[in-house]
């Protein structure tokens, strides 16, 4: 993917896009900066730049640093920037749909989202419903008596909700997570992959550092459960509460590690459906298969077999009270918004404000719209393509996709430590990548959803499980090829390396990634370098172990493969050493393959767009040349300022660096240092024997 981060919300989401104003000499975003004075396009933002840096000390101050020094993150944020500037455009705009839409005929996906939108939006109709919607929720818990009711629990409550090849993170808070998508193994058809669950907080560091910040966190958690048991008008909150900690702290004892989540060799663990009661004793493996409607399923891939085996035997070793309040606080914590607004404010104090610093809670219309999208998200892409993705748009990027991957097909041909049948089969991968531009070719049927007018908490209930069973319906077929794993809204990219797809969401086709006025330096160093990133995610650490077909395969020779390891341990070990807090710093492992997409796909772009000019001279603007155009572009598309809270956050459990780290991998380009001139003294030089070169 290419986003730097979901930092919105406790459920990270972040759906994005910008619209460009006028202005007297040039364009002017719109935060009214001026976009390159009297340019055609937008080209290089010159305000933002800090030229008393020198590009070699500091390449993203030198490239955004008035920008750093002036700009204030508002307070309902966990950081700003370019991917925030682009994030209030779409809202603006997706909130005239979305209230359009509420006057769309009755039975329509149109209606189904301006139901469910103006239903999140009322909050006096939440509030008179009072814990009644919570209470039917909770009723099952109290009817469950024993370990096997419980499993029956919590395969009812399974849900589709983890992709480990394009997530952040890598569990649920129902105890397993499902995952529906194409066979490692067998590419014919689609399988079911078993994958971590049951914290509330991110990830298993939240319960197993000591260091002082992640101990003080878990007293504020254990102290926000308590509050969330009060509210709901159960007894012994507090007792409750310190129960579910050490609980969940069980749970994360036996989690896998971000990491070895991101290994897709140790994630390869067909299981038979029968195999589960053996590899994995202690739950009622029977019973919950039939609650999750997997009674049918003959094979799984248990993404995390070891974590699978530890949560079945803690479920059979730990008191079932404590089980049943873990789950009732899960449930409160998932539909807090659709609750009185007391849960809601709970729920923002705790995830929002201790854990990311973020001090006011995000206004409700923009809440609504992100569970709008989650919800119905096709239909509200649908609409929004209709009204803001000219067809124009479409075809110059597919003609600058076919470009970049002319040229990154040759610069498989120019590695001189590749052996030639190692190339003939990343040209095969090449040659078979399927490419999605602004949108899916056919968008999800909802018409089996039912949205009732008022039932906000009904409504997110009823969509979950709706999903659920589509991706159900899709077990045992072939896979869609076609099929998208973002909606067109969404201001992001992503590779689908078991499919071998990319998708290119309407929304992040806009300026400043892509301009059609713009000079065409700063279109590759934009939208190219975006595109570049996700056709090299098919060759990163992780996509370069599956095959043409999206089969989990080794095509490598040894030699190569040793070489390009080689490779990605160089490019760990120099992002290893950025610290961006003082007790803090990038985790190299955790960050390759989007380190690795960033370099090559930068690459890739830089010689697509030399290509693009045909030999003829790079024009110059506002007095930089083509060059340092495509570089600057580049850097500018990384404009981020964030709080420390969620930057800390974010360098814990994030695949990918910092924004201003990516950067930085602009020093392993020999190009780079010929545009300005960089020196040996400069603290970014690196020899040309240290610069890591992939692909």
């Amino acid at each position: 993917m290419i986003s730097p981060a979901r930092l919105i919300s406790p459920s990270f989401v972040l759906v994005l896009a910008l619209a460009l104003a006028s202005c007297a000499r040039g364009p002017r975003s719109a935060d009214n900066r001026c976009l390159g004075s009297g340019a055609p396009g937008h080209s290089i933002d010159l305000e933002a730049m800090d030229r008393s840096v020198r590009p070699g000390t500091d390449f993203f101050l030198f490239a955004n640093g008035n920008w750093y020094k002036k700009t204030e993150i508002p307070a309902d944020r966990g950081g700003t920037g370019l991917f925030l500037r682009l994030a209030e455009t779409v809202e603006s705009r997706t909130k005239g749909l979305l209230e359009e839409a509420a006057r769309a005929p009755e039975g329509t996906d149109l209606r189904r989202v301006g139901d469910y939108y103006a239903s999140y939006l009322d909050e006096n109709a939440i509030e008179k419903r009072g814990l009644a919607p919570l209470t039917l929720a909770l009723e099952r818990l109290g009817k469950v008596t024993n370990k096997r009711e419980l499993a029956t629990l919590f395969g009812s409550e399974l849900r589709a909700d983890v992709d480990p090849l394009n997530s952040t993170h890598f569990s649920t808070s129902n105890l397993l997570g499902l995952w529906v998508e194409q066979d490692l193994n067998d590419t014919s058809q689609n399988t079911a992959y078993v994958l971590q669950g049951g914290l509330g907080m991110p990830d298993r560091s939240h319960y197993l550092d000591e260091s002082p910040g992640r101990v003080a966190l878990r007293v504020k958690y254990e102290r926000h459960l308590a509050t969330i048991f009060k509210l709901a008008q159960l007894a012994d909150a507090d007792a409750r509460a310190a129960r579910v900690l050490v609980l969940e702290r069980k749970i994360a004892g036996v989690h896998a590690s971000r990491t070895d989540s991101e290994d897709v060799g140790k994630a390869n663990n067909p299981w038979k459906r029968t195999d589960f009661g053996a590899r994995a004793p202690g739950m009622e493996w029977e019973a919950f298969f039939a609650a999750a409607r997997l009674d049918q399923q003959p094979a799984f891939i248990v993404w995390h077999a070891e974590a699978v085996s530890g949560l079945s035997k803690l479920v059979a070793s730990e008191p079932l009270e404590t089980w049943k309040d873990l789950v009732t606080a899960h449930t409160i914590d998932h539909f807090a918004d659709v609750l009185p607004k007391a849960f809601a404010d709970e729920q923002f104090a705790f995830y929002s404000k201790e854990m990311r610093g973020v001090p006011v809670n995000a206004p409700r219309p923009r809440r609504a719209q992100g569970s709008t999208n989650d919800a119905l998200g096709d239909a509200v892409g649908k609409a929004y393509v209709a009204r803001y993705f000219p067809a124009s748009s479409k075809q110059a990027i597919e003609e600058m996709v076919k470009n970049l991957m002319v040229t990154f097909g040759h610069r498989v041909d120019a590695l001189t430590w590749m052996s030639p049948a190692t190339k003939a089969k990343a040209k095969e991968k090449l040659s078979t990548l399927r490419v999605g531009i602004g949108y899916p070719d056919s968008f999800r049927d909802d018409s089996g959803l039912s949205i009732v007018f008022g039932d906000a908490f009904g409504n997110l209930e009823r969509a979950e499980l709706h999903k659920y069973r589509l991706d159900l319906a899709k077990l045992g077929r072939p896979v869609d090829r076609g099929e998208w794993a973002m909606f067109p809204q969404e201001v992001n990219a992503v590779n689908l390396p078991i499919r071998n797809a990319l998708n290119f969401p309407a929304a992040i086709l806009v300026p400043p990634f892509f301009d059609p006025r713009a000079t065409v330096a700063a279109n590759y160093g934009g939208i190219g370098s975006v595109i570049g990133h996700e056709i090299s995610h098919s060759f990163d650490d992780q996509g370069a172990k599956f095959d043409a077909r999206g089969r989990f395969a080794n095509w490598w020779t040894p030699e190569d493969l040793a070489h390009f390891e080689a490779s990605g341990a160089a490019l760990a070990q120099q992002f290893s050493a950025y610290r961006p807090l003082p007790d803090a710093k990038v985790d190299g492992k955790l960050t390759l393959g989007e380190n690795i997409a960033d370099l090559a796909g930068l690459a890739a772009a830089h010689d697509g767009w030399r290509a693009s000019l045909g030999g003829a001279p790079a024009p110059v603007q506002d007095g930089l040349t083509g060059e340092q155009q495509f570089f600057l572009a580049y850097a500018q598309c990384w404009q981020s300022k964030t709080r420390d809270e969620l930057l800390r956050e974010s360098l814990a459990t994030n695949g990918h660096a910092p924004a201003r780290y990516r950067v930085l991998t602009v020093r392993n380009l020999d190009d780079w240092y010929q545009a300005f001139a960089v020196e040996p003294r400069d603290a970014l030089y690196l020899a040309p024997e240290q610069r890591v070169r992939v692909w």
